[in-house]
Order: C-alpha cells, then structure tokens, then sequence
C-alpha cells in the first residue's frame, strides 16, 4: 500500500509532524508500505539535521531518518 504524508508544521511545539512520522514507522512495522513524506512551508525545518530537541520532545530528526532507513522517501 502506498502513503503519503504531507507535513507543514515545524517540528516543534506541535504533535502534528511527531503524529505523522509515529504513523509512517507504524505502517512500516506492520506490512510492506511505500511511505512518501512531502516536506511544505515550515515542515522543511523536520528536515534538517542534527536540532536541539526540546525537554519533552522526541528528536524528529530521528524519527525521520528511522522512516528513510526502511525505504522510505522525503521530497521538499
């Protein structure tokens, strides 16, 4: 199946960039997905690497290259 996931939101200071990459690792644990992530406005900031991750936040950074490592694809 394929997916795709559209982040505008930067990576801080709301779920909506977590909640998406959560949800792309999760597909890709539970069968063979293509996962696309389309990366608009100030979701390029998901993008880069190496950020200082706020108390109480998971590292996006992170997230992100979890999702590039199963095969997964980011376009800006």
């Amino acid at each position: 199946m394929k997916y795709l996931f559209i982040i505008n939101d930067g990576p801080y200071g709301t779920e909506k960039a977590y909640n998406a990459l959560r949800l792309a690792m999760s597909l890709q644990k539970l069968s063979e997905s293509d996962i696309n992530i389309s990366l608009i406005g100030d979701g390029v900031v998901n993008a880069i690497d190496g950020q200082n991750t706020p108390n109480g936040y998971y590292n996006i950074g992170r997230m992100m290259k979890s999702v590039l490592s199963k095969n997964g694809k980011v376009k800006l």
